[in-house]
C-alpha cells in the first residue's frame, strides 16, 4: 500500500465506496440507537406529574449506570465476537425493551394499570441500556479496521456527527410524536408511540445491517491493511482476553482518557437533558418569554445536531491538521471552550433564554467534539483493533458512570433550585481540563515501525 507524505494510506476508489457502504448503515443504526435512548427525557416532559424530577433521575440513572457496567462485558465480547454479531444483537435488544416500555406507559395510561412507573421503566430501561452498550463498541470495532490512525480524527469528527444525528432523532423526533398525537387524541395522547415509533425504525436497520455490514476490509473483498495503531504488527495474534486486559487496565494514557470521559459523562448528559425539562418550567412559569423557551424546546434536537455536528468535525480536523493526530490538544482547547460557557450559564439562567441556549449550545459543540475524539478515536489508537472495543467499553462506560453521578444528583439538586445546576458542573470542566494536560503528547506506538 501507498502512502501519502503525511502517512495517510491511498486506497483505491472502490475501498473508499465500499467502507462508505459499511459505515453508513453501521452509523445511521447507532443514530437511531439514541433516538431509543433518550426519548426517555421526552417522555418525562410529555407524562409531567406522572414523572417528577426525581423520578426521571432515578430512572435515567439506572439505566445509565447498567449501560456502564455492562461494558466489562460488552467490550470483551464484541472483540472476541466481531463488531456485527454486537451491533445486531444490541438493536435486537434495545428495540425489544422499547417496545417492552411502550407497553408499560400504555398500560399505565390506557388499561390504568396499577404499576409503579419508576420502577418498572428503572428496570425496562435498565435492560434497554445494557443492549444499547453493544452499539458504541461495535461501531469503534468495525471500523478499527476500515481506518488508518491518521485517517482517524476524520472519523472522530464523522462518530461527533453521528452522535448529532442521534439527538436530532431522539429529541425532535420524539417531541414531534407527542406534538402529533397530543394534536390527534387531546383527551388521551398516545405517549406510548414515543418507544413503539423507535422500535420499528431500530428493527429495519437491524435488517439492514445483518446483509451489509462487514466486520473487516477482506470480508468486504478487499485486502486488510495495517492501520498503524497499538495492535500494528498483530494481525495474525489469537484473541487473548488477559493480555487485551492487561494492555488497557496498564496503560496510563487509557486509564487518563476514561477519568476524562467520566467527566464527559457528567457534562454532556448535565445539559443536554436537563436544558429541556428546565425549558418547560420556564414556559409554564412565564407567559412573556414563553415563545423563547419553546423555541429550544421545539428545536433541541436540532440545535444539538448543528453543534455536535460542528464540534465532531472541528475536533477532527484540528487533531489530524493542526496537531499531527494527537487527540488530547483537542479535549484540552474544548474544555476551556466548556468551562467558559458553563459560567455563562449561570449569569443568564433566568430570564435571557436565548442567550442561555446560545451557552448550552457552545457547550454542546465542545462535549460531543471531545466524546468523538476520545471515545471514538483515541479508544482505536490506544486499544487498537485487538482490544478496540474493550477499550471503547471502559471509555464509555465510565461516560455513563459519570451520567447516572450527574442524572442522581441533578434530579434533586433542580428540584431544590435550579441556580446550583451549572455550578453542580464547573468543577468537573475544570478537573477535565487538567487531565488533558497529562496526556498532551500521546501518540499510539504499535509493534510495528513504520506506517
Amino acid at each position: 500500500m501507498n502512502f501519502t507524505p503525511e502517512g495517510k494510506p491511498i486506497h483505491s476508489a472502490a475501498f473508499r465506496r465500499r467502507r462508505i457502504i459499511n459505515w453508513l448503515p453501521l452509523g445511521l443504526t447507532y443514530a437511531f440507537l439514541y433516538m431509543a435512548r433518550y426519548n426517555l427525557t421526552v417522555s418525562k416532559n410529555a407524562l409531567g406529574d406522572l414523572m417528577p424530577k426525581d423520578a426521571f433521575g432515578i430512572i435515567f440513572a439506572a439505566g445509565t449506570i447498567t449501560y456502564g457496567v455492562s461494558f466489562l462485558l460488552n467490550g470483551p465480547l464484541t472483540d472476541k465476537f466481531g463488531g456485527k454479531k454486537a451491533m445486531i444483537v444490541g438493536t435486537a435488544g434495545a428495540a425489544l425493551m422499547n417496545i417492552v416500555m411502550g407497553v408499560i406507559v400504555y398500560g399505565i395510561l390506557k388499561l390504568d394499570w396499577a404499576l409503579n412507573l419508576t420502577l418498572a421503566l428503572s428496570l425496562a430501561y435498565s435492560v434497554n441500556m445494557y443492549f444499547q452498550s453493544f452499539g458504541a463498541v461495535a461501531i469503534v470495532k468495525v471500523n478499527a479496521s476500515w481506518f488508518h490512525v491518521r485517517e482517524r480524527g476524520v472519523f472522530g469528527g464523522i462518530f461527533g456527527v453521528l452522535i448529532s444525528l442521534g439527538l436530532y432523532f431522539a429529541f425532535d423526533w420524539s417531541q414531534a410524536v407527542v406534538n402529533f398525537t397530543e394534536r390527534v387524541n387531546p383527551e388521551q395522547p398516545h405517549y406510548w408511540l414515543i418507544f413503539f415509533i423507535p422500535a420499528l425504525i431500530l428493527l429495519f436497520w437491524m435488517i439492514v445491517d445483518l446483509f451489509v455490514l462487514r466486520d473487516t476490509p477482506v470480508e468486504a473483498g478487499h485486502a486488510d491493511f495495517n492501520t498503524g495503531d497499538a495492535s500494528s504488527g498483530e494481525a495474525d495474534t489469537p484473541f487473548n482476553l488477559a493480555a487485551i486486559m492487561k494492555r488497557i487496565f496498564t496503560n496510563p494514557v487509557i486509564i487518563t482518557v476514561g477519568l476524562i470521559e467520566f467527566c464527559t459523562g457528567v457534562l454532556r448528559n448535565g445539559v443536554m437533558h436537563w436544558f429541556p425539562i428546565f425549558a418547560k418550567e420556564q414556559i409554564k412559569a412565564s407567559s412573556a418569554l414563553a415563545a423563547d423557551w419553546n423555541f429550544w424546546l421545539n428545536n433541541w434536537g436540532l440545535m444539538l445536531m448543528l453543534a455536535g455536528a460542528s464540534g465532531g468535525m472541528l475536533a477532527g480536523w484540528m487533531s489530524d491538521k493542526l496537531f499531527g493526530s494527537r487527540r488530547a490538544p483537542v479535549a484540552g482547547i474544548l474544555y476551556s471552550v466548556l468551562l467558559l460557557s458553563i459560567v455563562g450559564m449561570y449569569f443568564t439562567l433566568w430570564d435571557q433564554p436565548f442567550i442561555l441556549g446560545m451557552f448550552v449550545c457552545f457547550v454542546s459543540i465542545a462535549v460531543i467534539g471531545t466524546h468523538g475524539m476520545l471515545s471514538g478515536t483515541a479508544t482505536m489508537d490506544f486499544g487498537g483493533r485487538k482490544a478496540a472495543a474493550t477499550a471503547v467499553g471502559l471509555i464509555d462506560g465510565l461516560v455513563y458512570l459519570g451520567t447516572g453521578l450527574q442524572s442522581i444528583s441533578l434530579g434533586y439538586i433542580t428540584s431544590w433550585n435550579w441556580q446550583y445546576w451549572p455550578v453542580f458542573l464547573m468543577p468537573f470542566a475544570v478537573i477535565g481540563i487538567l487531565l488533558t494536560l497529562k496526556i498532551w503528547n500521546a501518540i499510539p506506538k504499535g509493534k510495528a515501525a513504520g506506517h
